[in-house]
């Protein structure tokens, strides 16, 4: 089919043959397809859905009409992704433990954009650390070290770098087929043999609505093992942040801490994330039984000290200081300010605003309205109270890092209206609420 008979095919309702999605794929990554046409079809794609069958195809397509890296591994090759929220951090931590444990992670990321933080804008935190770089680059690091968490080059899914940038514009980013195809395309891409998805719900999630959540789950299930890779997806709270802290040299600390420091200095809720997607991760790639086994591999992997000596090697690989393992907390940036909210009355953490909180990070100059903002790797949110927390009167319920003083005071009654406490007991979510295989 023509460009322009598969868009007069999308207006007319009529399903799409995976050879038509290759044509406007490749059409889209060679230049054939013009801005109007993508945004056509776009558009098309939210009133006329895929079939199953034909958003593999479309992700196929996608990934192919880019590099797609071949490895030959004593290991399988694996992958996380999450579809974003606040003071998630768990790829820092859960790429080497995965390492430590026998995997090969080419973890390719991105930068954040509105009120979710972005895994590069957190690595930039580090002096010196670079995330761009060529594949030969990438597949050396991976095989030295066992892991390396880079930017995508323009080179990995060229066709999801226009379509994104046109949904974007268009109103059609909602689109689950397009986010499918748009995820998938640059993870298949990596050339993965397993892949787990972190796909969050609550009030800091992308897909905030449970159901939405579950529906791209499992579509993203389906798509990846019909492109032959072992995929799951798990289905976590983002009602608070991941960490208790959110902010790109923060959250860096948050992952230093979990990887280095006893297990009572660890955020629980972090450790608990990374320990699930990666015993699911170890179990789809054949190196475990089944996920509790590898959750507990993972564990090792912590306590031990082996995840935060493969972090050490990869930041040194990427041109980060060579001693980062063992003097980190010299070599962050902090910010010139740190206020404390203090709690103006006895309760309980009933509801947290993680979407606001994300919000805050953004407006003290931590995340981007727009791609080309300039990002301040120091400010953002420490030591936030969770659900279910008890506080006196008085008590710090978060720290804001921030650039001076008024900044701070903004921030503090942002957060302050994000936070709702009660008299009676709270019970929070469950972290993990539901896995799809």
């Amino acid at each position: 089919m023509t460009i322009r008979a598969t868009l007069a095919a999308l207006r007319r309702g009529a399903a799409l043959d995976g050879q038509a999605l290759a044509d406007f794929a490749e059409g889209l990554a060679d230049g054939r397809v013009s801005d109007a046409q993508a945004g056509a079809f776009a558009m098309g794609i939210c009133h006329a859905p895929l079939s199953p069958p034909a958003r593999a195809a479309l992700t196929r397509a996608m990934r192919d009409g880019g590099e797609v890296l071949e490895w030959d591994l004593p290991g399988p090759v694996i992958d996380k992704h999450s579809t974003g929220g606040v003071g998630d951090c768990v790829s820092l931590i859960l790429a080497p433990a995965l390492a430590a444990c026998g995997a090969y992670v080419p973890m390719i990321s991105g930068r954040g954009l509105g009120h979710t933080g972005g895994t590069l804008d957190k690595l930039a935190a580090i002096p010196g650390l670079r995330v761009e770089m060529q594949a030969d680059e990438l597949q050396d690091i991976v095989r030295r070290v066992g892991c390396a968490i880079v930017g995508a080059t323009a080179d990995i899914a060229p066709a999801d770098r226009r379509l994104y940038a046109v949904r974007d514009v268009t109103g059609t980013v909602e689109s689950l087929d397009l986010i499918v195809a748009s995820i998938l395309s640059k993870k298949l891409a990596e050339g993965l043999e397993a892949l787990v998805l972190d796909v969050k719900t609550g009030s800091g999630a992308f897909m905030a609505d449970p159901g939405a959540a579950r529906a791209l789950a499992a579509a993203l299930v389906e798509t990846g093992q019909a492109n032959g890779v072992m995929t799951s997806a798990i289905v976590t709270d983002m009602s608070q942040p991941a960490a208790t802290s959110a902010g790109n040299a923060l959250e860096v600390i948050a992952a230093m801490e979990a990887l280095t420091e006893p297990a009572m200095r660890r955020s629980q809720r972090l450790v608990a994330l990374t320990k699930a997607l990666g015993g699911e991760a170890l179990a789809l790639g054949g190196l475990v039984a089944d996920a509790d086994d590898g959750a507990a591999r993972i564990e090792v992997a912590l306590t031990s000290g082996a995840a935060a000596e493969v972090f050490g090697r990869m930041i040194a690989a990427q041109g980060g200081p060579s001693d980062f393992l063992e003097r980190w907390r010299d070599r962050l940036p902090a910010a010139p300010v740190v206020a404390e909210l203090r709690a103006d009355r006895p309760g309980v953490v009933a509801r947290i605003d993680a979407r606001a909180l994300g919000e805050t990070v953004v407006d003290l100059g931590g995340g981007r309205r727009r791609e080309h903002d300039r990002i301040d790797p120091t400010v953002g949110i420490s030591h936030l109270a969770q659900l279910g927390a008890v506080v006196t009167e008085g008590q710090p319920l978060a720290r804001i890092h921030a650039a001076d003083s008024d900044a701070a005071e903004d921030a503090a009654a942002q957060v302050a209206q994000a936070i709702e406490m009660a008299q009676g007991a709270v019970t929070p979510p469950t972290l993990i609420q539901e896995t799809i295989r």
